[in-house]
């Protein structure tokens, strides 16, 4: 005798309709942030090797990209500095006049609904290509850290409703929310890079900085083998007063966010889709593995799907426009 077939879970399978109807993960382009790069200069556009339809832009052709973005419906962005005038101690970095707060105020200015994070590091700075000091062979944390929190500081005063502070050094979470608070800035939001890994996946952002590391960051970013180690650094930015804590690489790592969405009780995730990530997914859809728009939208639902909120990718732009 056939057994009879009581649940069927194809049937909510079988209509288009019905899928979007009872589909767990769903996003819209106000979830993402879009990495952009300032350089000096004037009508500067330079493509990032390894990553298509990526560019580096002085601040008046950014201004003229951001147009079509802000069309796009996109509504924030991540602004890294690419530097060459670099020195040992970052100098560029905290002058008051630097690429990144002039930036900062032109976009503000042209695109008052726009809202502006800042990467806080010094590897665009540095010609060591570290994230903080390098001194005798070693990155001194608390040193580190007093350069990082008048970095953040700047770029708080300048209008960044956002400072994101990439470095891993420990306490400068807290060290920033303290300046912050100081300062008169209380309503500036840390984005926290709180678990960022040393991975092999950040190639082209490197090239894109133009940033040769003096040995490895191993020693201040994340080891891949460990996940414990990221809820202890989730408890900690969590105290120190971050509003917004990250994953980086993403995909990679989807079960650190989906940790995170277990554990942060109600402070939001953002997760970073790497420079290489995107790489990958385009170089095998220039060799016919896969199709490219099926592959950008599989990958950023995952990363969704594993927990996280808001999602800092390269792909932004082409996923407003598939939305």
């Amino acid at each position: 005798m056939k057994t009879r077939i009581v649940q069927r879970p194809r049937r909510l399978r079988a209509d288009p309709v019905l899928r979007e109807m009872v589909a767990e993960t769903e996003f819209s382009v106000s979830k993402l942030m879009l990495p952009l790069f300032l350089t000096d200069g004037k009508d500067v556009q330079t493509s990032i090797a390894h990553l298509d339809g990526c560019f580096t832009f002085s601040i008046d052709r950014a201004l003229k990209y951001l147009k079509e973005v802000r069309q796009l419906g996109i509504k924030s962005v991540l602004l890294f500095g690419v530097s060459t005038k670099k020195d040992a101690q970052g100098s560029e970095a905290l002058k008051k006049d630097s690429l990144i707060v002039r930036g900062i105020g032109e976009i503000r200015e042209h695109f008052p609904d726009l809202i502006v994070a800042t990467d806080v590091a010094l590897d665009p700075y540095t010609d060591h290509g570290h994230d903080g000091l390098f001194e005798k062979g070693e990155i001194p944390n608390d040193a580190s850290v007093e350069v990082l929190t008048e970095m953040a500081i700047l770029h708080a005063k300048a209008g960044a409703q956002i400072v994101a502070p990439s470095d891993m050094m420990d306490g400068r979470v807290g060290a920033i929310r303290e300046a912050l608070e100081s300062s008169a800035l209380s309503n500036t939001l840390i984005l926290a890079y709180t678990a960022k890994y040393a991975s092999c996946l950040y190639g082209p952002f490197r090239g894109a900085l133009q940033a040769q590391v003096i040995g490895d960051k191993k020693t201040y970013q994340m080891d891949s083998r460990n996940r414990l180690e990221a809820l202890k650094e989730l408890r900690l930015d969590i105290q120190e007063g971050a509003d917004i804590i990250m994953v980086k690489p993403a995909a990679w790592y989807l079960d650190i966010i989906s940790d995170f969405k277990h554990e942060a009780r109600g402070t939001p995730i953002a997760a970073y889709q790497v420079s290489g990530e995107v790489a990958m997914i385009q170089a095998a859809a220039k060799r016919g593995a896969c199709d490219l728009n099926r592959a950008i939208l599989e990958s950023i639902h995952c990363i969704f799907r594993a927990g996280a909120e808001i999602v800092v990718t390269y792909f932004a732009p082409a996923l407003a426009k598939l939305l």
